[in-house]
């Protein structure tokens, strides 16, 4: 009796495991929201425990971060510039995103090498041409990427995606890797630019970040560049003109929208007097790159200090003994 009644528990285990190999995708999703939705039952009070510790955490966080932007600029963009090149690669790794990585390699490449033309003293004379045309190619493929990505959300949200007999969440997934390879591409390039604007500037000595400049300004100067300005303020120029701030200034016309757009500087790189961008945009089609430069800023919180931010509240939670 007690050999031939041994098989009996093992039935149940076996059609229970061959039914789950039967569940398609979706039902496998929905037994598992099931499973954790009976597994928290009952745990209300701890769960808004949790979420009031993540929103003190937020609040803290946040006002910590502007205090230190606000009292030590520099060290505060140097270290979230380094939390954005290191965590991504984390995650990339630990979840085996292979085109990423490869993408975030050859930008990684690249750019380290821009810094390095950027940073040498003396400053040849084609560096800052070649720093201003890369993150500005950086920052116009980042836009475009943010663009296809917000587009193919917005198409699959609508139910588009179904006259093309796409299917809703691979839609969905190419929209949300698109976008997120524009804003963090975006945000990358917009803060190394800025670093090689203020290390270029220096080098050639017509901008200073703290006190006077070390060189005069000639007329026929660009002040970004250090190069001479050939075409006259009323001549067309074959391949860019020459732009005149208000302050009188005149500078390469792709010298001083890498120096403003790309390089995040709102002065003049000679006398710091304030620059009105919308009087330098005359193309209405060119106002979103401002905008889209100013949500780049706001979401690099999200990007560089969110996961911070996360794993601090998983450990106050876990030493709490909330799960």
């Amino acid at each position: 009796m007690a050999a031939g009644a041994a098989p009996g528990p093992e039935a149940p285990l076996q059609h229970e495991q061959i039914s789950h190999t039967k569940l398609s995708a979706d039902d496998e999703w929905n037994l598992q929201q099931e499973r954790m939705y009976k597994a928290h039952r009952g745990h209300e009070s701890m769960h808004v425990e949790m979420i009031l510790i993540f929103l003190c955490a937020l609040v803290i966080a946040q006002v910590v971060l502007v205090q230190w932007r606000q009292r030590h600029g520099r060290s505060y963009n140097l270290v979230t510039l380094l939390q954005m090149w290191v965590v991504p690669l984390y995650f990339t790794i630990k979840l085996y995103w292979w085109r990423f990585l490869s993408l975030w390699g050859m930008f990684s490449v690249t750019t380290s090498y821009i810094l390095f033309r950027a940073t040498r003293k003396p400053l040849s004379g084609g560096t800052p041409r070649l720093v201003y045309k890369w993150f500005l190619l950086i920052y116009k493929l980042s836009y475009a990427f943010g663009v296809v990505g917000y587009l193919a959300i917005m198409f699959t949200m609508c139910g588009f995606n179904l006259f093309f007999k796409i299917k809703a969440r691979d839609s969905m997934d190419f929209g949300i890797m698109s976008l997120f390879y524009g804003l963090y591409y975006g945000v990358m390039g917009r803060d190394c630019a800025e670093i090689c604007s203020d290390c270029m500037a220096s080098t050639i000595g017509f901008y200073s970040v703290s006190g006077m400049p070390t060189r005069s300004l000639s007329d026929n100067i660009c002040a970004v560049c250090g190069q001479q300005i050939i075409v006259e303020l009323d001549e067309e120029g074959l391949i860019e003109n020459t732009y005149q701030l208000s302050c009188r200034h005149v500078f390469h016309e792709f010298c001083i929208r890498g120096w403003c757009i790309v390089g995040k500087k709102q002065t003049c790189p000679y006398c710091k007097e304030k620059v009105d961008l919308k009087r330098m945009i005359n193309n209405p089609w060119e106002r979103t790159h401002i905008l889209y430069g100013q949500i780049l800023d706001w979401l690099r919180y999200l990007v560089a200090w969110q996961p911070v931010v996360i794993g601090i509240v998983q450990g106050i939670n876990y030493s709490l003994g909330l799960e």
